[in-house]
């Protein structure tokens, strides 16, 4: 099954924090950069973070650089996203993807598989 699952999602009070964890197949880990976006209702889905296959290079949207920790394990197919300092702002459905992105991952339309969704709720 190639469609990444999500998991972590819940609902937090704002200053909180959240882990979120999507795991994959190999071969969906293996098409390179692997993706967190976000979207919340009404609103368009945005970029929120990215990492790539070897790790060593991590992208954060400027509204979540500082609080978000972005990290994967290419041995266990897993990437995880660690939400500290959380903001009401910060509620929407968090999204998995993985794509070869063309050096473009802050481009949504880089990703060919996506996962279903976990909601994060982060109330005032």
């Amino acid at each position: 099954q190639d469609q990444p699952v999500e998991s972590g999602g819940g609902l937090v009070q704002a200053g909180g924090s959240l882990r979120l964890s999507c795991a994959a197949s190999g071969r969906t880990f293996s098409r390179g950069t692997m993706g967190w976006f976000r979207q919340a209702p009404g609103k368009e889905r945005e970029f929120v973070s990215a990492i790539s296959w070897s790790g060593v290079s991590t992208y954060y949207a400027d509204s979540v650089k500082g609080r978000f920790t972005i990290s994967r394990d290419n041995a266990k197919n897993t990437m995880s996203l660690q939400m500290n300092g959380l903001r009401p702002e910060d509620t929407a459905a968090y999204y998995c993807a993985a794509g070869e992105t063309y050096g473009r991952p802050m481009d949504l339309r880089g990703y060919s598989v996506w996962g279903q969704g976990t909601q994060v709720t982060v109330s005032s």
